[in-house]
């Protein structure tokens, strides 16, 4: 006999709601004491449906997980607010949050180096919050930020749609908080960048929305520079100054060059991986043998490699196996994000890296202190996961790019053009593999931007990695640079 349950109907999911914690805390920046107010939590993002001919912002599609920073007192239409996310596609907003820009940041040695677990925050003496507010945005699928139930979970797990999900958190923000007189920035950090770039357009089109500027941080704009896929001979030519710098780091390069500062050799390297090695490669099979031989030696002497290895790889090296073969001898790899740190791998003959030493280096830090310091300190409560980093990228939707490279820079280009009081600040680290930066130069000197507006451009480097921030040296040099941005 049937369940005289089974024909009942289940009752419809309770709709998602806003949900905000809104706390109140001082910190000395800047040599004097500061009041602000952190509010964190969630905004559910709706979109508009019809209903008997009409339109109705009703739908909820996602929650949207935030912290914000507002300086107590200020007078918010004249005071900057600068929207951040990280990358991946994947990541939360921790690492620019807790690295860089918040008023806490994670506690690292000079070097970049986390203290044994769990990690501890200190007070950031060197946070943007007395010059701009703040706003860290966890795009959907990380962080706290999640689908409405019922909803396809990946959909906006693709460059446009998550353009658009993002954007209209921005939009959102704007409008609750009554910013839209306020001076607008952007800061993202490698696929953040890509994010940025395609804001500034989407924005600009779609809403109205004015930037004053964007920081990109670890430039991803355009996916050809940075592939080794065969037939594309950009990529070996872009990442070999970062090797060559690697090289140089771990002391494997001759007295002569070794004994050369880093810029010096760099300098040296760009001129020949543009000029010589861009012109042996395109020859291909029509590259003389003797040519071949001298190219492949010069190639091994700045990176630090085998002549005979060099050639075995058709004089293309591609980064997993720089990252392998540099310290083979001495069963290390070199890491990708930061190839200053080095670990072993079980198969110390491999050509791909079992994990990344600069990543695992700071990442049990970094998730240890976000998950305390949401809870305890923002007093936001959750029995989710707070996803610091998820794989989003295996499955990351290409749409407007099918069947070609994804490029970024055309919207960044039109999007000067079309707002040329927008200003771009560039930050690269000489010890990135993943995101080089002599890929980030060619990006930029291939926008055909006219000189007037190449003025709205200022590029930065800096003696670490991809999160160049975790070096002292660098997180000081960069914060300068990003409080005089948002100054101007």
């Amino acid at each position: 006999m049937a369940d005289a349950t089974d024909d009942r109907k289940k009752p419809e999911p309770a709709p998602p709601t806003d949900r905000l914690s809104i706390t109140r805390h001082r910190m000395i920046l800047g040599g004097r004491e500061i009041a602000y107010t952190a509010t964190c939590g969630t905004l559910v993002l709706r979109e508009e449906s019809s209903k008997d001919g009409k339109a109705e912002v009703d739908r909820p599609r996602a929650s949207v997980f935030f912290v914000a920073y507002t300086l107590d007192g200020a007078e918010p239409g004249a005071r900057p607010v600068t929207f951040s996310f990280n990358g991946g596609p994947g990541s939360s907003s921790v690492w620019l949050h807790l690295g860089l820009l918040g008023p806490k940041r994670v506690l690292l040695d000079d070097e970049g180096r986390a203290p044994p677990p769990p990690g501890r925050l200190v007070d950031n003496e060197f946070s943007l919050l007395d010059r701009s507010d703040l706003v860290f945005v966890d795009p959907v699928g990380t962080g706290f930020s999640r689908m409405a139930e019922g909803e396809k979970v990946d959909e906006f797990h693709e460059y446009q749609r998550d353009l658009e999900s993002v954007g209209e958190f921005v939009r959102l923000w704007c409008s609750r908080y009554g910013r839209w007189s306020s001076p607008k920035y952007l800061i993202g950090e490698s696929y953040g960048t890509t994010r940025a770039a395609g804001l500034a357009g989407h924005l600009l089109e779609r809403c109205g929305l004015y930037l004053n500027g964007i920081m990109l941080v670890s430039c991803a704009l355009d996916f050809s520079h940075l592939r080794f896929d065969t037939g594309n001979d950009l990529p070996p030519v872009l990442f070999l100054p970062t090797y060559a710098a690697t090289a140089w780091y771990h002391k494997r390069l001759s007295p002569e060059l070794q004994a050369k500062s880093l810029r010096g050799l760099l300098d040296e390297v760009e001129a020949f991986a543009g000029g010589e090695y861009a012109r042996a490669l395109f020859q291909g099979a029509r590259l003389p043998a003797a040519e071949r031989a001298a190219i492949a030696k010069r190639v091994a002497s700045y990176t630090g490699l085998a002549p005979g290895y060099v050639e075995r790889t058709n004089l293309r090296v591609q980064i997993h196996r720089f990252c392998k073969e540099l310290l083979r001898e001495e069963g290390r790899t070199v890491g990708r994000l930061d190839s200053r740190f080095t670990a072993f791998d079980r198969d110390a003959a491999g050509e791909h890296s079992e994990f990344d030493p600069g990543f695992s280096e700071i990442y049990g830090a970094f998730a240890a202190t976000m998950n305390d310091y949401v809870r305890r300190t923002l007093a936001f409560e959750s029995d989710a996961p707070y996803e610091v980093l998820k794989g989003l990228y295996l499955k990351w939707g290409w749409r407007d790019f099918a069947n070609r490279y994804a490029s970024i820079g055309e919207t960044l280009r039109k999007a000067l053009a079309m707002n040329p009081h927008m200003r771009v600040l560039v930050a690269n680290g000489y010890y990135d593999l993943a995101t080089p930066h002599f890929a980030s130069d060619y990006t930029f000197d291939h926008l055909a931007l006219p000189e007037a507006l190449r003025g709205n451009f200022s590029v930065g480097y800096y003696e670490a990695g991809h999160m160049m921030y975790a070096q002292k040296a660098s997180l000081d040099k960069l914060a300068s640079a990003l409080r005089s941005f948002v100054s101007l």
